[in-house]
């Protein structure tokens, strides 16, 4: 570690020295956030270094020559509230895009209109929505580049386990979870997706690619169906329009790079990213035994074309590919419950038009298709039995419209459809195993090729009713043909602005979701199950600290009903087990509840320091068919972290994050009815009666950024869990020794990566 600092001191203080330093490039169009429209005149302002331009007819500017680093630019204009943005970074002989949005400054009730500076994202929302910029989300300490993993230091998600980047929000599970790129919806953003969910071990989108991301936790509009829980909206950036560009890059998870040009001159640009996984090679060339290492790539691409200053149309394409075979004596000695092998395919790929029809509407259609192959073979360790053959094969074209259309200075309307069709099939076939009660499940196979038709329909109105309130209805109609299910889901926010810096809210909504298709194919009378529903009750308030400090408290209670549960196994909440397992016969009177209180105190980085507080405490129950309420799998309790950093200059960020949480409740394993059956039996009379140890854990993270004359360096090292936390993943049956063992979470674990932009 010491050479390697020593090589980059002196990298960084000669290389500008012997090579001399070309200026980087910032370009980009501030429009209003209202209309869509260009704005000119705008001065563009970088206070760091004095520099100012201003924006021509159609909102574009452009700052040239600009010394490398890492800097916050503010957008100004007279009638409009001043935008600032942070951590912009300008690369030597690079072009940064950075896009702005202003709002139009309010008329208060004395009839004087009243400009801010906003620092912080105001999407009028009844809800709290995070955002993250891109340079956020990379250098978060214990995320790697995982916009997923970044969510953890929020208040709204569970801290369950690090060796899964599951959203489990505000008690929900994580199938309850949807994404949006670009407008377009990604049902899964991870390499080695769970099937039925949307989580997964590791993250697959480049941070490189990513422009910023805004995470609704609750409450959130009309505009999106078919979850319960959550909304993560990205948005991928254009790609240089003027000149190639590219980088390379290596980490622990993989190596790869990225490059970037212009498609037709000033109209048209493309970026594509791709990157595979080395863990396999390094397996190889060391001869480690009867270690295997999972294999993963992935391709990520956008074509962005301008067809007039009103018009654009974007090409977007995730691609991932999966493939991990552990042997049994590999099984046996990293106790894994399974071994085998899988190969797993996905990939979205579609096309969105954004049209300006008017300076009062604006529209974006999208048309996109999604396909996820599962090929998997598992084999229990002990007897060599099949546990599981899974080929499933789901399919989805999409077709989506938002219409947005600002009458008024104080009122505005959104509405628009989806439309999904859907194709799956599945060959499935499941051994002799045995339920969580311990009753014998006979082998069974699944076999079943469907068709299905699914669409929505949504309108949102937002009404500034008086100079400080904000009233925001909406509904939205829903249609499954698989269940032959309708719904209409009603929705209403108000936020009132107490004055200038402080802000209170509230949400209440009715929120519905179809079960996973591998639930309601296993059997027929399964398509009589009811959609599961949720009712939303938020109320918060946002309060302005400083101008780069921003307190936010909100409480919540999610209502859920219409859940699937086993009238054999009435004490089970069937949603958050195994999609893969055999239930006997499903009703929907399933409930469960969900309250708590967060809080949140966030510092964006104006000056050196940066970081954000959260803590919550809340209660996640079920009630089983017995109608006894119990805790669910994910319930915390309660839990509290701390993340920051230190920026003393451009080339240096020092950050770290500790989590700390309750431990999470857990079904004991009965060790008489395991030993019978040489796999897990729990006991079922103490359904999560028990709790695991307390969670807690600090990530340290520092990084240098390298600047040379055409090109720049940039490499990161991280410690995950640096005190080496023996947290507790759970317990599994060690069917050799005939009992119950611990599994422990990741230990200790070094992570490192290195970029090279040019």
């Amino acid at each position: 570690m010491k050479t390697v600092r020593t090589i980059v001191l002196f990298l960084s203080g000669f290389g500008t020295l012997l090579f001399g330093q070309s200026g980087g490039t910032l370009t980009g169009r501030v429009i209003e956030f209202e209309s869509k429209k260009g704005i000119e005149r705008v001065n563009v302002y970088i206070p760091e270094i004095h520099r100012l331009t201003e924006t021509n007819e159609e909102g574009e500017y452009e700052l040239t020559d600009l010394q490398p680093g890492v800097y916050k630019v503010e957008f100004q204009r007279i009638g409009y509230n001043s935008r600032i943005q942070t951590d912009i970074v300008v690369r030597p002989n690079r072009t940064a895009f950075l896009d702005g949005e202003l709002r139009r400054a309010v008329l208060n009730i004395e009839g004087i209109t009243t400009r801010q500076r906003e620092l912080f994202d105001t999407e009028e929302s009844g809800s709290n929505i995070v955002s993250y910029s891109s340079e956020e989300i990379r250098r978060a300490p214990g995320s790697a580049g995982d916009v997923s993993r970044i969510m953890m230091s929020l208040p709204s998600i569970a801290k369950v386990n690090d060796e899964s980047n599951n959203l489990i929000v505000r008690g929900g599970n994580p199938f309850e979870n949807t994404f949006f790129i670009d407008g377009m919806e990604v049902p899964n953003i991870n390499h080695f997706p769970h099937q039925g969910g949307s989580g997964g071990p590791i993250g697959m989108l480049n941070v490189e690619l990513i422009k910023d991301v805004s995470f609704h936790s609750g409450g959130f509009s009309s505009l999106y169906g078919d979850k319960l829980s959550s909304v993560m909206d990205i948005t991928f950036r254009d790609g240089n329009r003027k000149k190639f560009g590219g980088q390379l890059e290596l980490s622990f998870l993989g190596f790869g790079g990225l490059v970037e040009g212009p498609v037709v001159p000033e109209k048209g640009s493309f970026i594509l990213s791709v990157r595979r996984s080395y863990l396999d090679y390094v397996v190889d060339w060391f001869d480690t035994g009867s270690s295997v290492a999972p294999r993963f790539g992935n391709l990520q691409a956008k074509i962005a074309y301008n067809i007039d200053p009103k018009h654009k149309l974007t090409l977007l394409g995730i691609f991932a590919d999966d493939h991990n075979s552990p042997d049994k004596e590999t099984a046996l000695e990293n106790q894994m419950s399974h071994y085998g092998n899988q190969d797993l395919y996905q990939g979205t790929v579609g096309v969105s038009w954004r049209g300006v029809w008017s300076n009062k509407t604006i529209s974006i259609t999208s048309a996109s298709y999604t396909g996820m192959q599962f090929t998997e073979d598992w084999y229990e360790p002990p007897t060599d039995e099949l546990s599981l053959r899974n080929r499933s094969f789901e399919q989805s074209f999409n077709l989506r419209n938002v219409t947005r259309s600002y009458l008024s200075d104080t009122y505005n309307i959104e509405y628009g459809f989806d439309l999904k069709f859907l194709v799956f099939d599945y060959d499935n076939h499941y051994g002799e195993t045995t339920n969580f009660s311990g009753d014998v499940i006979p082998p069974f196979s699944l076999h079943d090729k469907a068709k299905t038709v699914k669409g929505g329909l949504f309108v949102n109105n937002s009404w500034r009713v008086f100079p400080k309130i904000t009233a925001i209805t909406g509904v939205r109609t829903d249609y499954f043909e698989y269940n032959d299910s309708y719904s209409v889901s009603p929705r209403f926010a108000l936020t009132y602005d107490l004055n200038s810096k402080t802000t209170i809210r509230g949400a209440l909504g009715q929120y519905r979701q179809n079960l996973p298709l591998l639930l309601l194919t296993q059997r027929e009378e399964n398509q009589n199950l009811s959609n599961p529903r949720a009712r939303h009750y938020i109320v918060g308030f946002d309060r302005l600290m400083g101008e780069d400090t921003k307190l936010t408290v909100e409480t919540y209670h999610k209502q859920y009903d219409r859940f699937p549960m086993d009238i054999t196994q009435p004490a089970l909440f069937v949603i958050d087990g195994n999609f893969h397992e055999f239930y006997d016969t499903l009703t929907s009177k399933g409930e469960a509840a969900s309250s708590g209180i967060e809080m949140i105190v966030q510092k964006k980085l104006m000056d050196q320091f940066y970081g954000l507080v959260s803590a919550t405490y809340f209660r996640s129950r079920y009630r089983g068919l017995d109608t006894i309420w119990r805790d669910r799998g994910y319930d915390n309790r309660f839990a509290l972290s701390i993340e920051g950093g230190y920026k003393p200059n451009h080339y240096n960020d020092i950050s770290i994050r500790w989590i700390y949480a309750g431990g999470v409740p857990y079904t004991p394993i009965d060790p008489e009815l395991s030993k019978q059956y040489k796999r897990a039996v729990y006991d079922s009379e103490r359904i999560n009666q028990k709790r695991y140890p307390d969670y807690h854990s600090l990530n340290i993270r520092y990084d240098r950024r390298v600047f040379f004359r055409k090109s720049s360096l940039t490499f990161f090292i991280s410690v995950w869990n640096a005190y080496n936390r023996k947290n507790v993943a759970g317990y599994y049956w060690n069917p050799e020794e005939e009992r119950a063992d611990l599994m422990y979470q990741w230990s200790m674990l070094p992570v490192f990566g290195i970029e090279y932009g040019f």
